[in-house]
């Protein structure tokens, strides 16, 4: 399939896509907050730059977008018509990062979640938050905010 706009257009529309203080991001930091759950945002000297820090409870969360890391049986996990194999690779890429992150952390004795955007969406969301002040405050060393299986760490 042929793109409907133009390469400098194209550009301009890819440079807008934010990796950082996303909506999905901002909602859930404002309802842990709510919570009372204290933290840092985008800690940049460690691994991944985790989304959120909560160093009293020694977890990170990342807040993942479903279509950039891929969430596995996500309607929001699609792959473009155009220029697949680039795009296959680059979530490909972006799989294996995001499980060395998640592996460095683990070695370094910080407990990880993961919160998928479509788990902060509608009719979700607040068990969402449920879920993660309850891990955050727990003992769990991994959590994803989905039923489905963890990232492999093998």
């Amino acid at each position: 399939m042929i793109d409907v706009v133009d390469d400098k257009t194209r550009s301009r529309i890819m440079a807008t896509i934010r990796s950082r203080n996303t909506g999905p991001e901002v909602r859930l930091r404002k309802s842990l907050h709510a919570k009372g759950l204290r933290f840092r945002i985008h800690a940049r000297k460690m691994p991944g730059k985790p989304d959120l820090v909560f160093p009293k409870y020694r977890a990170v969360c990342f807040v993942h977008g479903c279509f950039w890391h891929q969430h596995e049986g996500c309607q929001y996990a699609t792959v473009p018509a155009s220029r697949t194999e680039y795009w296959l690779s680059k979530f490909e890429s972006n799989r294996v990062r995001d499980t060395a992150n998640i592996r460095d952390l683990v070695n370094l004795g910080w407990r990880v979640a993961i919160v998928w955007e479509c788990d902060l969406k509608k009719g979700k969301f607040e068990e969402t938050v449920t879920n993660v002040t309850e891990w955050v405050r727990g003992s769990e060393e991994l959590f994803a905010s989905d039923s489905r299986k963890f990232v492999n760490l093998d």
